[in-house]
């Protein structure tokens, strides 16, 4: 009697003793793409959700990106080794401030300054012709002009040629691309209206993104200036440029070499510090985006959910079956969970690739470099996998609880 009982007791530790079968990563992958794979029309409205939330978020990076890098790129091309130095406010109420007629050359002999040109405002208007109204400049200033000053600027001519030493002297004018414009003048060789004579336009400027006023300007010899406009020769703004490491030096110099008795009257300015502050701010905007793309994602981790719940819901004889055939809670919701991974996962990979097509079809419109930074996209798809765990957890813990009797009566 002892006896048999000691083999049944042994007979039941035994069976207490067996493990359910393990799960290889095929056989997860197979189980979780069930679900997936029987509904294929909620599956493609589940993801949707996601891969619109992260080609939001993809794009937006991107585009933002894609315009940084190409201020960085005019940044390179243009330098910031450009300083220039204009007249400041003067300490005594209604008196103009002039910079003196030698200051060119003042800036040149400074140590470290490489090529120095200038610029000064004439009184006068730039018209197509003598019947328009002196008032009616249309934004266009008339500024006298030194012949270093385009390859100060490294700007370029699109049209036509820049003045030289002959072309200087006499009735020669180059016009700004925004003057052009607005004068309806296309190519060189037509004449405008400055002064009380016509100038023959020998050029017009291609863009010149660190001297927007030169855009704006119609330009004329510095000697034809002081010949036919009544120049006097004080310059308006002295641009130079100097070797990159020692542009703070030059800087802290300029102005008290420009105007030795009276410093505070010149202003010294840095043109490039607008596209750097706008290349180091470009994304600030963006963050709003950002939101609205987050804010999509999370719509759709809500949408994934929801599919999840009620495949539990729809899928209770398997899961009862599955169950009574021995598979364990803890299977159960790994099932789940990698399927609700997998939803997401085909989200976020559509997500992806939507976003970079945006961004490659704006960067192309716009002529700007594609750019999409590799931790925006492993970001975004970090984000869908963690939105698809959470989103999985709950409905594989319900249907990890469900009793296999119960569901198998359910169904």
């Amino acid at each position: 009697m002892r006896a048999r009982r000691a083999d049944r007791d042994s007979a039941g530790r035994g069976r207490g003793r067996l493990k359910a079968a393990r799960l290889g990563p095929r056989d997860v992958l197979h189980v979780g793409s069930a679900g997936l794979r029987s509904r294929p029309m909620r599956v493609v409205l589940s993801a949707l959700g996601i891969a619109i939330g992260i080609a939001t978020m993809i794009s937006v990076v991107g585009i933002s990106a894609s315009s940084q890098a190409q201020l960085l790129r005019e940044l390179d091309k243009l330098g910031t080794n450009l300083l220039v130095a204009s007249p400041g406010d003067s300490m005594f109420a209604g008196q103009d401030v002039e910079l003196p007629e030698d200051a060119v050359g003042m800036v040149g002999r400074i140590k470290g300054v490489q090529e120095v040109g200038a610029t000064a405002d004439l009184d006068t208007t730039a018209r197509r012709n003598e019947k328009i109204d002196k008032d009616d400049t249309g934004g266009i200033v008339v500024k006298a002009t030194t012949g270093d000053l385009l390859r100060v600027l490294r700007g370029e001519v699109h049209s036509g040629s820049w003045l030289n030493n002959a072309t200087g002297r006499y009735p020669s004018v180059v016009l700004g691309h925004v003057s052009a414009e607005r004068l309806g003048i296309t190519a060189p060789g037509r004449q405008v209206w400055i002064g009380n004579r016509y100038f023959t336009v020998v050029g017009i400027l291609a863009p010149l993104p660190l001297a927007p006023e030169i855009e704006r300007s119609a330009l004329v010899g510095w000697e034809g200036a002081k010949r036919l406009l009544g120049f006097e020769g004080h310059p308006t703004s002295v641009y130079e440029r100097s070797a990159d490491a020692a542009v703070q030096d030059v800087r802290k110099v300029m102005a008290a070499t420009v105007d030795p008795q009276n410093p505070q009257n010149v202003k010294v300015t840095d043109p490039s510090a607008a596209l750097q502050a706008k290349a180091a701010t470009e994304g600030a905007f963006s963050s709003m985006l950002l939101g609205l793309g987050g804010i999509a994602l999370l719509v759709g981790g809500v949408g994934v959910a929801n599919t999840m719940i009620i495949s539990v819901l729809e899928r209770r004889y398997e899961i009862g079956l599955r169950r009574s055939l021995g598979a364990t809670r803890g299977q159960i919701r790994i099932q789940f969970v990698t399927e609700s991974l997998m939803l997401s996962g085909l989200g976020g990979l559509a997500g992806v690739a939507l976003g970079a097509a945006a961004t490659g079809v704006y960067a192309y419109s716009g002529g700007l470099p594609w750019v999409v930074p590799p931790w925006a996209v492993g970001g975004g798809f970090g984000a869908t996998l963690v939105i698809g765990t959470i989103a999985g957890l709950y409905p594989a813990v319900r249907a990890s609880r469900l009793s296999p009797t119960l569901a198998l009566h359910a169904a």
